[in-house]
């Protein structure tokens, strides 16, 4: 390299590092603090912790559950706590947009240089970083309850994916209801609701779930369908490829929330509420 040359060098690798972050990068950072330092984050983790906690304890002492097998145990624990912290994000959501119109800071937010798309985005990563939390926080129980066994490798695995591709549909889906909403208390109620909606079948008795009718509704709802996969490798033994089909709604859901968000954010991030939900 030339004397010449190193000078435009340098001043190439100082204009990469001056290089601004991303605005949905920043627009997440500043929602991640809101949420951490001084938010309800911690206290949402806490009450995630103790619930663990109490299954775990079950799990592992209870005479009534002792029958229960290491694998089956590693299951149940995985399983709540993919399903808590999933209920996480789309509450976190649910307050994204609504939150911000009751709280009349969204008009502010509305001037800062990021697109509407930027924000949208943004609030999304902000939500599901509640899920990575609750997923850390989640690993010594899975460890505790099979710490014995080969099982806990893959239910880290299987809970990081299918936790995470579960948690990006649903936060997805809370912050459109929240831009929908007319309010934050009907943006929470309907995120709700359609969480119970897709939970309800998880909580059905085996034999309801067989044949081609009850396998159908299970593929078509992606809560249901991505914990019978996480089970059928777990519990069942099965390889990972061969119940690939139960990951397509939960894929689809993450998908399709995500590009109804980015396509419509110009809708939702707005301080009118017609077109709300309720």
């Amino acid at each position: 390299m030339t004397v010449e040359e190193r000078p435009r060098t340098a001043r190439a690798a100082g204009s990469d590092l001056e290089r601004p972050a991303p605005a949905w990068l920043v627009v997440a950072g500043g929602e991640c603090r809101e949420m951490w330092v001084g938010g309800r984050g911690p206290v949402l983790v806490f009450g995630f912790s103790l619930l663990l906690s109490v299954v775990t304890y079950l799990l592992a002492t209870d005479k009534v559950l002792n029958y229960l097998e290491q694998r089956e145990a590693v299951n149940l624990a995985l399983q709540v706590a993919v399903s808590v912290g999933v209920l996480l994000t789309i509450v976190v959501g649910a307050d994204a947009i609504s939150g911000e119109r009751e709280r009349g800071t969204l008009e502010t937010l509305l001037l800062t240089p990021p697109s509407r798309r930027q924000l949208a985005v943004g609030k999304l990563v902000a939500a599901l970083s509640l899920w990575l939390a609750a997923f850390v926080v989640s690993l010594p129980y899975v460890w505790v309850l099979g710490r014995s066994t080969s099982v806990v490798g893959p239910a880290v695995l299987l809970g990081g994916v299918v936790g995470t591709v579960l948690a990006i549909g649903l936060a997805g889906l809370g912050v459109i209801v929240s831009g929908l909403s007319s309010s934050n208390r009907v943006s929470l109620s309907v995120s709700l609701f359609v969480l119970l909606a897709l939970f309800a079948p998880t909580q059905l008795p085996a034999g309801a779930r067989q044949g081609w009718l009850g396998d159908l509704l299970v593929r078509l709802n992606p809560v249901a369908s991505g914990l019978h996969y996480v089970g059928a490798v777990l519990v069942d033994g099965h390889r990972w490829t061969r119940d690939l089909s139960y990951l397509v709604s939960p894929v689809l859901l993450a998908l399709l929330a995500v590009t109804v968000l980015v396509s419509s954010a110009d809708r939702l991030l707005r301080l009118q509420r017609g077109g709300s939900v309720g």
